[in-house]
């Protein structure tokens, strides 16, 4: 089957000495991963390496067997020119960490266009934005929406975070239950947009301390979930 659909590449892997796989989360199709034959050594090739950055936005058409093999991109173009993501450094780092993020946190073989547009629109306002200290922060939080474990807010006035079950409290019922500077600095997230977040005056600890609250809270509640290697990069730039 050839389907044409907007996909953004998650990550790419050399296989071989020419051929490299690609990942990426489509919206029609939910997560795929494409063998391009030769798109190493080939320069008069449809496709080229560039188009493959992570968190690029395309436009594809592929074909899909639908077997669980890899399936093949016939052709691809850029449906977004990032102006900033790829050359700031600040901006690249967060894209690489986010990347790594989707690729662990999406599995599914399926359409999920609320999800794809969440991404899309979350980047697009990255690539276009100067303040973005809390971008990754919040695009986390936001991000739990889309995998059903948001936090319940209902009584976010109680003291005590339980990380496990996603509610406030009032008494620090087992191990998952915190009460810190970090809890605290969570609940100022909840209910903004991304040209809010820029408000939220954190140091650089407490952005770190922050950012590792919400990775524990995804280890509990997405499975084989692992913490992203360029997280030591990212919390470099920030110091």
């Amino acid at each position: 089957m050839v389907i044409a659909t907007k996909a953004i590449v998650l990550s790419s892997l050399k296989f071989g000495d020419s051929d490299l796989i690609v990942k990426c989360f489509t919206a029609s199709s939910g997560l795929k991963s494409y063998l391009l034959r030769n798109i190493l050594k080939s320069k008069k090739g449809k496709l080229k390496v560039s188009l493959f950055q992570p968190l690029t936005i395309l436009e594809i058409e592929a074909s899909h067997k639908n077997k669980g093999n890899l399936e093949r991109i016939k052709e691809a173009k850029v449906y977004y020119s990032y102006q900033t993501l790829h050359t700031q450094i600040i901006k690249s780092s967060m894209t690489i960490f986010i990347a790594e993020i989707l690729v662990t946190a999406i599995n599914e073989e399926a359409e999920d266009i609320d999800l794809f547009n969440f991404i899309e629109e979350s980047l697009l306002w990255l690539d276009q934005s100067d303040k973005i200290f809390n971008f990754h922060i919040l695009f986390l939080l936001k991000l739990s929406m889309h995998f059903g474990f948001y936090p319940d807010t209902d009584t976010v006035e109680k003291p005590y975070f339980n990380l496990m079950e996603g509610v406030f409290q009032d008494l620090n019922s087992n191990k998952y239950s915190e009460r810190s500077h970090r809890v605290t600095n969570l609940k100022e997230f909840f209910g903004i947009d991304f040209d809010k977040s820029y408000e939220i005056s954190l140091t650089k600890m407490e952005r770190s301390d922050l950012l590792s609250l919400l990775l524990k809270y995804y280890q509990l509640h997405l499975h084989g979930f692992k913490n992203p290697k360029s997280l030591v990069v990212l919390n470099q730039i920030f110091e």
